[in-house]
């Protein structure tokens, strides 16, 4: 390993002011990345006011100056970490490479974002004859170049916004058709997804794609105030809604694949609502029913109760949900682990998701996602704790989990994640996907040491999912504190 770390340290001594070893080689990482760029290129009065008190009514209440719009801030960074590419049960060969990913950030405010930067992986062994320098994986297809752009963003948390990048967790509003979908978590396979959001009177609406080079996944959610209509509008806007939503998948993979289309249409109610001072407590029923236009039969139905709590320290979101699946029809069925089921579903069958017949049942659906800081959150950029966790329990026998946790301890300068993915729990050919990193800043917190590990599924051209795993360690320096 000598030869690999004189490699990371050349290339970081070559930019001192810019530097950096850090999570990109691995999907289940990467959103833990991008909240720290974001924060990184945040105006750096917001991680100041940490430590104070918030401001006075009549500070809060000022008229703000026509010039106090935020600054353009901007960071720069070259990555450059040693990463292996290891067998598991005996399929595959070890490769390994030094990784590097110059990058270049923009951001003002919290309504713009612009983060440029991917990762190219030189070759220092393996890969059998004939192996570039390069990985030809991570390039060999249009939708790769998307991975180019880390993150746009325009619009921030508003109404009318759009965001364009890595897709990790992602729900479509409602969350019955997608729900914590990554686009890459196939390690191969590196789009950039497109996300835009639109408001007129009483209709929201939000559409998607999960690649914006090909189509592979796309569909939108439009969603109705129906006290709105019926009275004007209310002081509390989204207190009673009804909500359409429609996905399609083209089918367009290595091979032949059928397209897809599901839709669902739910039913939303606020039935408690409290809030003063920048706390807010909401309850809320849910029910909906969903099936596949054009095949009689494939239906299903839910009924469930959310929560939400937001403090200046607390924001958490939890659902609770009873689920009905009849004629191969399922909620959720855009999850965590389509783009790998796309190839070979979880479970005895070993077939493609379209081909593949799910058991008619019922389920129980339980989701947390929690971010909680000891001082405060920050625009939700800082945390000390960020924890998502997914569980779905079917009535024959079968469990899916999916999550996340993160922390920050030690006056941030440690930072600790665990990620992972279990399918079909419960019976034959179950699906496990894990991964793991530790940064530890020191010498004033712009030098880190990183380390990281887990276990990947590549897809094969005959449609299988080879085992594999990896692990990489680097050294990095950054201007972000």
């Amino acid at each position: 390993m000598g030869m690999h770390w004189s490699w990371a340290v050349v290339l970081l001594l070559l930019l001192p002011g810019a530097g950096g070893a850090q999570e990109a080689i691995t999907p289940e990482d990467f959103d833990a990345t991008v909240r720290r760029l974001e924060e990184a290129i945040s105006d750096k009065a917001s991680g100041e006011e940490e430590e104070d008190e918030a401001p006075s009514e009549e500070e809060a209440s000022a008229p703000a100056a026509p010039d106090s719009a935020p600054p353009m801030t901007n960071l720069l960074r070259m990555d450059a970490a040693t990463l292996t590419l290891l067998p598991r049960r005996g399929a595959g060969t070890e490769e390994g490479f030094v990784q590097v990913e110059p990058m270049v950030a923009l951001g003002r405010g919290e309504s713009f974002r612009l983060i440029l930067g991917a990762p190219v992986r030189l070759r220092l062994w393996g890969g059998g004859e004939g192996a570039g320098l390069v990985r030809k994986e991570d390039w060999d297809t249009l939708s790769d170049w998307g991975q180019v752009v880390r993150l746009f963003m325009v619009g921030g948390d508003t109404p009318n916004s759009a965001w364009l990048g890595m897709m990790e967790g992602y729900s479509l509003l409602s969350g019955h058709l997608v729900r914590r979908y990554g686009n890459r978590v196939n390690p191969d396979y590196h789009p950039a997804g497109v996300i835009a959001t639109g408001t007129l009177g009483p209709v929201y609406a939000e559409a998607f794609a999960s690649d914006v080079l090909s189509a592979r996944l796309a569909g939108a959610e439009v969603a109705l105030d129906v006290q709105h209509v019926l009275f004007g509008r209310p002081p509390v806007p989204g207190c009673y809604t009804l909500a359409l939503s429609a996905v399609h998948d083209w089918g367009r993979i290595a091979g032949t694949a059928r397209p897809m289309t599901l839709a669902h249409l739910d039913a939303t109610a606020v039935v408690l609502r409290r809030g003063s001072k920048g706390q807010r407590v909401e309850a809320h029923l849910l029910g909906g029913w969903g099936g596949r236009p054009g095949e009689g039969g494939a239906w299903g139905a839910v009924v469930g109760v959310g929560v939400d709590a937001l403090t200046s320290t607390v924001d958490l979101r939890a659902r609770l949900e009873g689920r009905l699946q009849r004629g191969g029809f399922r909620q959720g069925a855009f999850g965590p682990d389509y783009e790998l089921a796309r190839f070979q579903v979880a479970g005895p069958a070993s077939v493609p998701l379209v081909e593949a017949s799910f058991p008619e049942g019922a389920s129980a659906y339980g989701e947390v996602i929690l971010n909680w800081d000891a001082v405060r959150l920050s625009g939700m950029r800082q945390r000390h704790l960020f924890l998502s966790l997914g569980v779905e329990a079917f009535s024959w026998g079968r469990v899916d989990v999916d999550g996340r946790v993160e922390a920050q301890l030690f006056h941030r300068d440690l930072s600790l994640g665990v990620g992972g993915l279990a399918t079909a729990m419960g019976q034959s050919g179950a699906r496990y996907v894990v991964s793991g990193e530790a940064r530890w800043r020191f010498l004033g917190g712009n030098l880190y040491a990183l380390g990281q590990g887990g276990t990947l599924l590549f897809p094969m051209p005959e449609g299988t999912l080879r085992p594999g795993a990896f692990a990489a360690v680097g050294l990095g320096v950054d201007n972000a504190r």
